[in-house]
Parts: C-alpha cells; structure tokens; sequence
C-alpha cells in the first residue's frame, strides 16, 4: 500500500534553482527534482476509507486565494545526528492555516493526530549515519548566501509514495486548485 500525504508541488523554475545545492555531502541520498514539494500533513499508510475521506474532505475545503510560498534557507534536521538537508519555509498565516486545514480533514476521515510540530520545508536530501555534524554544517556553510526563492502555489495535492529508501519517486494522486487569482473571496 502506497504512503499518502498532502503537500504543495514545487514550480520547475524553483526546483532548478533548488537543485543547484545538490551533492558535496558524504551521506547524502539527494531527492529527485522532480520530487521536491511542501508536506501539509503526512498520512502514512492508511486504509482505502479513510484515503477516500480525506480526498473528499480536500475536495470540499472552503475556497482560498493562491498563497505565496517563500523558501529562505538552508537548515538541517538531527543536530547532533543529523538525519535531513532541507530549504525552509516562511510558515506564513495563509501556508499555517492551509496545514490546520488539512489536519482538521485528515482527523475528521480517521487519522492519528499529527504529534510532529509542523516546520514547512523543501527536503533536499536523506542524510545517512555516515552524513556528520561537522561534513553537514561544513556544506550549508559552503553552499553561501541562499537566495530567497518565492512562487504562488496554485493548489494544494494528495501525493502517494511508493515504498522506498528514502522517499519517491511521489506522485500526484489527486490536485485541489485554490480559487483563481481574479476570485473575490469574502471576508466573513
């Protein structure tokens, strides 16, 4: 059974630039381009009922203006025992609630509550015990000034993982399109 989450997808434009931080890292397993994205809320390996909960819960979710993701650095997750090199993201009003909302479906279909604390980030690679502290910190000091890279997510997706070492390939399994950007939403 596939691993679902939700997530935004990453514009081509982005992923090129963000692909240039690939590789210089003894212990790294980089993501593929291709599979660069913004998880919302990780579901897991869940039953073909409450997968089919949650996809109607994100189909009838209440309409939203496009919203602007901002990547703005180079971090690491693990400290001391670092275990991923990501770029991370502004956890701005609009891309926090956009989260809640999902938590709030994916509760409602029947999944275990999310105890993780929601930090937005692009994965950039999967960091093995050979990938030290010193080797990780070295490379986010090699890799310079990380230039802030800004798009306007247009929708938000249910991707699938098939099970693998370290992630991907995912794939889009279903899309929800915010409103279009001429939409008035209303502020009630």
């Amino acid at each position: 059974m596939p691993r679902l989450f939700t997530g935004i997808e990453i514009p081509p434009d982005i992923t090129e630039r963000l692909s240039f931080f690939r590789g210089g890292l003894p212990g790294a397993r980089w993501i593929e381009p291709s599979d660069y994205h913004v998880t919302l809320r990780f579901l897991g390996e869940i039953d073909d009922m409450i997968a089919a909960d949650v996809d109607a819960g994100l189909r009838e979710a209440r309409v939203r203006a496009p919203l602007t993701v901002t990547l703005d650095g180079l971090a690491s997750f693990g400290g001391d025992r670092p275990r991923a090199l990501y770029a991370s993201v502004v956890p701005t009003p609009e891309l926090v609630d956009l989260r809640e909302e999902h938590e709030r479906i994916a509760r409602r279909a029947g999944a275990a509550p999310e105890r993780r604390k929601f930090t937005p980030h692009v994965t950039l690679a999967r960091l093995n015990r050979d990938a030290s502290p010193e080797a990780v910190a070295r490379r986010l000091t090699e890799a310079g000034v990380f230039p802030r890279l800004t798009f306007t997510a247009r929708r938000a997706a249910l991707f699938s993982a098939r099970t693998s070492r370290g992630g991907g390939p995912y794939l889009v399994e279903a899309a929800y399109p915010f409103a279009d950007a001429d939409f008035e939403l209303d502020d009630e």
